[in-house]
């Protein structure tokens, strides 16, 4: 006679309740991965960093004044009417009110003076802004910036007459500012120009600055 078996045994309710949980964790994984990919793509936002010590050793040795930040206290952001003048009491600006339309992102070089109004509200979505004085920098200087600048996004470069005297090439980023004299050289102006540019464009230095890793995409 055979040997009757009895109904077969299913796992163990421990590993039961396991093998259920298994697709709640895989989607709760996903859901976390989805958030923090979207956040790193839409909403992360680059802090300021720290300028590098080359760039800090170049304006040293050119005679540059100490990074200026903050330029001013309580720095203003009102929307001027569309096209009106507006004088800033200490220029270069590096905050002030603005025109309501900032500059194209292209050309990012400029021949000729530029609306200082609309590149101030360039700045107020952290652009950096190099300023120099036709004449007063060595036109090698000029060149190597120049270039600099094209291979940078958000970077406008575009002669300012009115740098203050004994100055002739100045970084502006929102409220913050370095200046130097026109004795910089070409390795010295794209050493300065390039940390400057490192620590602070597409930064929250600005107060609408890019958010996301794709927010630089569209403010090119």
């Amino acid at each position: 006679m055979g040997t009757e078996r009895g109904p077969a045994k299913g796992p163990p309710p421990r590993l039961a309740a396991l093998s259920r949980q298994r697709p709640l964790v895989a989607q709760v994984a996903l859901l976390a991965a989805g958030a923090m990919l979207a956040w790193f793509l839409l909403l992360r936002q680059q802090a300021p960093g720290e300028i590098p010590e080359e760039a800090v050793r170049a304006a040293r040795a050119a005679g540059c004044d100490p990074l200026e930040r903050p330029v001013v206290a309580d720095p203003g952001r009102e929307h001027l009417r569309a096209g009106e003048p507006f004088a800033y009491d200490d220029p270069p600006a590096a905050t002030g009110p603005h025109d309501p339309s900032p500059l194209p992102a292209e050309p990012r070089v400029h021949d000729e003076p530029v609306d200082e109004t609309r590149a101030v509200h360039n700045l107020e979505h952290a652009y950096v802004l190099i300023w120099y004085r036709e004449g007063g920098l060595a036109a090698e200087a000029v060149d190597a910036l120049e270039a600099l600048a094209r291979e940078e996004r958000m970077v406008i470069m575009a002669p300012y007459p009115d740098l203050p005297e004994g100055r002739a090439l100045a970084l502006v980023a929102w409220n913050v500012r370095w200046m130097c004299p026109g004795g910089v050289t070409p390795d010295q102006a794209t050493a300065i120009a390039g940390g400057f540019i490192d620590a602070f464009r597409g930064t929250t230095v600005a107060p609408e600055a890019p958010r996301g890793a794709l927010g630089p995409l569209f403010q090119r």
